[in-house]
């Protein structure tokens, strides 16, 4: 059903693309018979629009991985450096949260560690749609944000690192064998806010596999036993995420050795002082509008990693 869904969102876009060319083609034959500038130049801009559609249509159709048109979970852990990495933890989460509700995704909250003075020490959210882990799936990695901090009375320059995990919601097609004599199970009292649903019930799932050393936590719902589920569909994600990984790297490591992206194995850094600029260190791209990509304005950079993946050259 899923599959079917998808085609026919495919080729009623297809459809819309060839319609829409057809009329706006037309309007500028109309505009120059007429001589009337302003319909050929808004014609024009319509083009320019339907040509930014269209090249992303045409990355999307790179994204045939076997989990590329799952549901995400994103885990963001704040690194080293108190308050302030657990601040620039929360921006990250924000903003990945805020690129979801611009294309239309649905969001759930799955799980929060709130920092003791402000921002996280770690949180997953779950991403739902098509598409969903094909597009975030480069986001995976360390973030670094280097700003006058907010907290430091000397305002003094900082530079902060957080890591993204990105793994896909494992649905039917795919299927995860894990034996639960491999699994550790501990019930936990859920933490943040919640009432005396949080102080007094032990709601909150941890699962640890063994052989692995994979570690999820779920706390978002009432019932234990949801709980339960959850985060059983959160560890069969995170060990196919980790095979997934693995073919990857053995992938990589028969073409070419893998190229360092920088200071930390940061794979973006975003410096707010003593200048403005979001850069990617592993296809370059970067732009100077922190504030629009901090809102989620993330295509950019998701694109340009895609299209360096499927032709292996800087976009």
């Amino acid at each position: 059903m899923q599959e079917r869904t998808a085609l026919d969102d495919q080729l009623t876009s297809i459809s819309r693309i060839e319609r829409e060319l057809d009329d706006q083609l037309t309007m500028i034959e109309l505009g120059e018979a007429e001589k009337d500038p302003q319909t050929i130049s808004e014609a024009e801009a319509a083009l320019k629009r339907l040509k930014a559609d269209v090249s992303r249509r045409e990355l999307e159709a790179l994204l045939s991985g076997e989990a590329d048109s799952n549901d995400s979970y994103i885990e963001v852990h704040a690194g080293a450096g108190g308050t302030e990495s657990q601040d620039w933890a929360n921006m990250l989460l924000r903003m990945y949260a805020r690129w979801a509700e611009q294309h239309g995704y649905k969001i759930d909250f799955l799980e929060e560690t709130q920092g003791e003075e402000a921002g996280i020490k770690s949180a997953t959210i779950e991403i739902r749609g098509r598409n969903a882990y094909g597009w975030l799936k480069s986001e995976n990695g360390v973030h670094r944000l280097v700003r006058i901090s907010p907290f430091d009375a000397n305002a003094r320059r900082h530079t902060s690192f957080a890591k993204v995990n990105v793994y896909p919601v494992i649905d039917d097609r795919i299927v995860v064998d894990v034996k639960e004599a491999d699994v550790r199970v501990d019930t936990l009292r859920a933490s943040g806010a919640g009432g005396q649903h949080v102080n007094k019930t032990e709601s909150a799932i941890r699962l640890t596999h063994i052989p692995t050393n994979i570690v999820v936590y779920c706390q978002n719902d009432r019932s234990q036993h949801r709980n339960r589920a959850q985060a059983w569909q959160m560890l069969r994600a995170r060990i196919y995420e980790m095979e997934l990984k693995k073919r990857e790297a053995q992938a990589a490591a028969d073409q070419a050795a893998k190229t360092d992206i920088g200071w930390g194995h940061q794979i973006r850094s975003y410096v707010l002082q003593p200048y403005q600029m979001v850069k990617d260190l592993r296809t370059g791209v970067q732009t100077s509008n922190t504030a629009a990509v901090l809102d989620g304005d993330l295509d950019r950079f998701m694109e340009a990693a895609l299209a360096q993946k499927a032709f292996g050259t800087e976009p």
